[in-house]
């Protein structure tokens, strides 16, 4: 009989922290790592949607996110965090498109002043690991607190729930070590 693995839960951030899990996904991989993540440490969880879908074909949708990012395009997203201010703790996934974070993640980035707060990205790939998409997140936000992000080619999101959970206790420590007075 074959013993069943259990899932090891990762301790919470402390609970005066407000976290929020927003993420982009057009093929459905970015949004399992949110949900992985999620699972492991609660919060709240927003899906940045765009009003202009992304078309079905990918040689399409890969020329019109290089379009988009060379051109600096903000699409317009389909919702809002209401709350923003309220969250100490952002953690932001998105795809590696073009070697940074897709147009929508700017545009969900630009919408609001992330300055004050603790900035977690993650992001799923095909090959090009995060690219530069964590130092131009750095560059965009330098009054905010950047960790160390996360990045997992696509073809192994279904089996990387410990490689979550270790990088959430890393990221964990390290948080919890620096706001120590």
């Amino acid at each position: 009989m074959k013993k069943e693995k259990k899932e090891r839960k990762v301790q919470p951030f402390p609970e005066s922290e407000k976290i929020l899990v927003a993420f982009f996904s057009r093929s459905g991989n970015t949004r399992r790592i949110a949900k992985q993540i999620h699972r492991q440490i609660s919060g709240s969880v927003f899906e940045i949607q765009v009003v202009n879908n992304y078309p079905a074909d990918y040689n399409d949708v890969l020329a019109r996110a290089k379009q988009e990012i060379l051109s600096g395009t903000k699409p317009v997203l389909n919702a809002k965090v209401q709350d923003i201010e309220n969250y100490d703790v952002i953690f932001i996934g998105y795809p590696n498109w073009w070697n940074t974070f897709p147009a929508p993640v700017l545009s969900f980035l630009t919408e609001y002043d992330f300055d004050s707060k603790t900035i977690i990205p993650f992001c799923t790939h095909g090959g090009g690991g995060s690219g530069h998409s964590f130092s131009d997140l750095a560059r965009l936000y330098p009054r905010a607190k950047v960790e160390y992000g996360f990045s997992i080619n696509g073809y192994y999101v279904s089996e990387s729930n410990q490689e979550v959970i270790r990088w959430i206790n890393n990221i964990k420590t390290q948080y919890i070590n620096s706001n120590v007075s």
